[in-house]
């Protein structure tokens, strides 16, 4: 009897520990648009968007080295840095790194090419986490590469 008892409970445990694969396709997706969300609302300078998918103690770190801490500081500098340095800016997604099923980094490239033709080109890192079962930006961290 005991011998059939353990295969039993090991098929018991191994389904009750089971986890979800962390990088389901759909939640990159998500994670995808929300970034896209994210660029769309730097260009138009929508804040109300900004306010859904930015969490509230949202911190960024930008290239000048400036740190913006909390909603209001974060998007303050994101409107006077739109205005101060104008251009088209396109992040493309290179990485998603799953640190947990409700966490992640999203490494981009980030270019901004001004009317002249010149293209400043960076790297962005957001950190990304689900907040009321949707993905919010919780951190980013824009890097500017050394020698540019």
């Amino acid at each position: 009897m005991k011998t059939l008892l353990l295969p039993f409970f090991l098929l018991i445990s191994s389904v009750a520990f089971c986890q979800n694969p962390l990088n389901t396709k759909g939640e990159s997706q998500e994670i995808l648009d929300l970034i896209s969300s994210y660029s769309k609302a730097r260009e138009t300078k929508d804040t109300a968007l900004l306010k859904e998918i930015l969490v509230k103690d949202i911190d960024q770190l930008v290239s000048s080295g400036e740190w913006r801490k909390g909603f209001d500081e974060a998007v303050t500098g994101m409107m006077e840095s739109s205005a101060s340095n104008p251009g088209d800016r396109t992040l493309k997604v290179e990485s998603i790194r799953f640190l947990n099923p409700d966490a992640a980094i999203v490494d981009a490239h980030y270019e901004i090419k001004s009317a002249s033709g010149t293209v400043r080109k960076m790297w962005s890192s957001f950190v990304v986490v689900t907040e009321t079962e949707r993905w919010k930006i919780s951190a980013i961290r824009n890097m500017l590469p050394a020698g540019d």
